[in-house]
């Protein structure tokens, strides 16, 4: 457990370096491409957290291309900035298209970051919950799933048993879960209790 939290910790301390460090290129970029006072300090932030909405985005496995594509723009920017630090851009001279550059990025994180934030919902085809499984949207107008006499019976005992101990009506999926059956079938015989 030990060995772990040392390892924890110094990951943590290394994150924190690396970010505190390209958080003052980009800073300096900025400043040198004419962004002056709080804007010089706003491009960091801004770089930083379209990051941040892009690799959520990946994490829930919902629209990965274009989470990819804003995640590859935002690190872009990101390691562009600690490059042109490094000796290679003379800071007291910028470029006229790195000025284009800085001062057009505010509209791309904003798109980007609008684009992440308000995309389409999740469909059957492309979303998965956390465990890996297609989550599977409930249809509105599916046909009537037929549910057999004895399970609607136990369902009964189930939903008894349940009100006995917690004074409360089973719902659909604490039903669903005690009889270990799918949804629908569940929602059928939670409709017949």
């Amino acid at each position: 457990m030990r060995a772990q939290l040392a390892r924890v910790d110094a990951v943590l301390v290394q994150a924190l370096i690396a970010a505190a460090l390209s958080f003052a290129h980009l800073h300096d970029v900025a400043s040198a491409a004419g962004q002056d006072g709080w804007k010089a300090w706003a491009y960091p932030v801004s770089v930083d957290l379209l990051l941040v909405a892009a690799w959520r985005r990946l994490r829930s496995g919902v629209a990965k291309t274009a989470a990819w594509c804003w995640f590859v723009i935002a690190l872009t920017a990101s390691l562009g900035a600690n490059v042109a630090t490094a000796g290679l851009l003379d800071l007291g001279d910028v470029p006229a298209w790195l000025r284009i550059l800085v001062a057009g990025w505010p509209a791309v994180a904003f798109l980007g970051g609008t684009l992440l934030a308000h995309s389409a919902p999740k469909t059957a085809a492309d979303a998965e919950d956390q465990d890996g499984e297609p989550v599977i949207e409930a249809q509105p107008e599916l046909p009537p799933v037929p549910v057999p006499t004895a399970l609607v019976a136990h369902a009964r005992k189930v939903a008894a048993e349940h009100r006995a101990r917690t004074g409360a009506v089973i719902d659909t999926s604490t039903l669903r879960a005690r009889l270990g059956v799918p949804a629908p079938l569940a929602e059928a015989i939670a409709a017949q209790l």
